[in-house]
């Protein structure tokens, strides 16, 4: 039960030093896994004439094709290319199986009323509004279309509200990148296609829970709205829409790429000056006891607390907050190299842990820490 929590819960930063560009090392490829939500015999929502199920198959090919004819060292996945049903479920497990980088599930909303109109992107956790809670257990309604979806789900009823409690913990290591995506994401929308912006959110979509990546849930417009149907429908809306997501899939890799580099680099002189020096391969920082190393394991939005299973076993749960996030790390050493060792030691358990320091108990930059 431990290690099906920490699937949700834990996975890695969003960069790694050997995914780095530092010279001698080969640059990794980077995965993007698109996915155009519902397909098949699930048409999702319906406005007049749409069906959200061919918009956003549209709306995922021509992403996809705006990174691959711009972006060469970026490798596109899709769920779906056809009309076919996916359970929810195999869409994640596309993205783990491929070790993806991002995964983005593309969707278009609807409402009751025909006023709602605009754009808004999600990522995983638990909703903070009832509008938020009725979106999710809208795309999560799907669910009944699977075959034994009670026992694949573990009871889970996408309408009941008691069920998305769950969704309190599911927050992962990833949230911040997820929400810097969703947030570039909307600004592309506001900024670029002019949409509407109802702003990032976060509610319990069960098509991201398992990912183990950075993800986000994009509703491209409603349907349900006359005027934004026919946007929707429309082929310079479509490629508007596609090219916004691609613009900011785009921005978030560039980032990502420059936080790479920056690791390397400190790494990389790191090693060099440690050569030089014919220093021990453990490293002390000269006896700075004012600087501490931790491993991050993961965080939440919400406070998590010390008897929760996923801490079962350590008694060194550190507790911090950053960004609006509550962070949880163990372990504690002047030695970096005593905490890479814990690193390992933990990577059935905690895959995604990654290395934070520490300078007179205030969190300080990593690579400037290990830069002589």
């Amino acid at each position: 039960m431990k290690r099906k929590i920490l699937i949700v819960l834990l996975l890695a930063l969003g960069f790694m030093p050997s995914q780095g560009n530092a010279p001698g090392k080969i640059k990794k490829k980077k995965i993007i896994v698109l996915d155009a939500g519902h397909g098949g015999k699930d048409t999702g929502a319906l406005g007049k004439k749409a069906k959200e199920k061919d918009i956003v198959l549209s709306i995922a090919i021509k992403v996809g094709q705006y990174i691959e004819k711009n972006l060469p060292d970026v490798q596109v996945i899709y769920t779906r290319k056809t009309d076919v049903f996916i359970p929810l479920d195999e869409r994640a497990e596309i993205a783990n199986k491929n070790n993806a980088d991002l995964f983005i599930s593309i969707h278009a909303n609807s409402n009751k009323s025909n006023k709602p109109v605009g754009t808004e992107t999600y990522t995983m956790g638990l909703h903070k509004t009832q509008g938020n809670l009725e979106v999710a257990q809208k795309e999560n309604s799907v669910i009944v279309l699977e075959d034994n979806y009670q026992s694949k789900y573990e009871g889970f009823d996408p309408n009941v509200a008691e069920s998305y409690i769950i969704f309190s913990m599911m927050q992962n290591i990833f949230l911040e990148q997820s929400l810097n995506l969703a947030a570039n994401v909307q600004n592309e929308f506001k900024e670029k296609a002019l949409r509407q912006d109802r702003g990032v959110k976060q509610a319990g979509f069960l098509v991201l829970w398992h990912t183990t990546m950075p993800s986000v849930l994009v509703e491209v417009g409603f349907v349900s709205h006359p005027e934004e149907e026919k946007y929707l429908l429309s082929e310079p809306g479509q490629d508007h829409i596609s090219s916004a997501i691609y613009r900011a899939i785009k921005q978030y890799l560039a980032e990502l790429e420059k936080q790479e580099a920056e690791l390397d680099s400190g790494l990389e002189t790191l090693s060099y000056s440690t050569e030089k020096s014919q220093a021990k391969d453990s490293l002390n920082l000269q006896g700075d006891e004012s600087i501490t190393f931790r491993l991050q394991i993961t965080s939440s939005t919400k406070k998590v607390m010390p008897n929760h299973p996923i801490f079962k076993g350590f008694n060194d749960v550190f507790e911090f907050y950053e960004n609006n996030t509550y962070k949880y790390a163990i372990g504690k050493s002047t030695n970096y190299d005593e905490v890479k060792k814990l690193q390992q030691s933990v990577k059935n358990d905690f895959p995604g842990a990654f290395i934070i320091a520490f300078k007179n108990n205030q969190k300080v930059d990593l690579k400037q820490v290990l830069t002589p």
